[in-house]
């Protein structure tokens, strides 16, 4: 379906939209501008793809890439710790220590549970000389 879509459009607004996917700064400034898609495609029409205008986007396009390529690298990073701490875990005794925290939580709440019944106020329901009192 979207094909079809793409294939009804202008080759213009084509080459347009490639343009703005290869430059995803300036689709968020779109987006966060409020402007409307047919100012910037007007620009994008009379002035060309190497205008100075886009600058601005091509060089943070570049730092984005560089962000997004050292980002990737330290998820690497974590990822392969976490993968050497986990060669050396015992599952067992893991197993075992969950098994402990979920004893002391539902302890815990227990207390809570008798601590809190404690607080609550005594019925004088069944006193029928406190019928009448305010």
């Amino acid at each position: 379906m979207k094909n079809l879509n793409n294939e009804r459009l202008d080759p213009t607004v084509m080459e347009f939209k490639q343009f703005i996917n290869n430059h995803p700064k300036l689709l968020g400034n779109i987006r966060r501008s409020g402007r409307s898609w047919q100012e910037y495609y007007e620009q994008w029409a009379l002035l060309g793809e190497e205008d100075p205008l886009w600058d601005q986007y091509k060089t943070a396009d570049k730092t984005s890439e560089k962000k997004t390529e050292s980002a990737k690298e330290n998820n690497f990073e974590l990822l392969s710790q976490l993968m050497k701490l986990t060669e050396n875990m015992d599952i067992n005794k893991v197993q075992k220590q969950v098994h402990q925290l979920s004893n002391t939580i539902t302890t815990v709440q227990e207390v809570l549970g008798q601590y809190q019944e404690s607080k609550k106020p005594k019925d004088n329901a069944g006193d029928p000389f406190n019928w009448f009192r305010d």
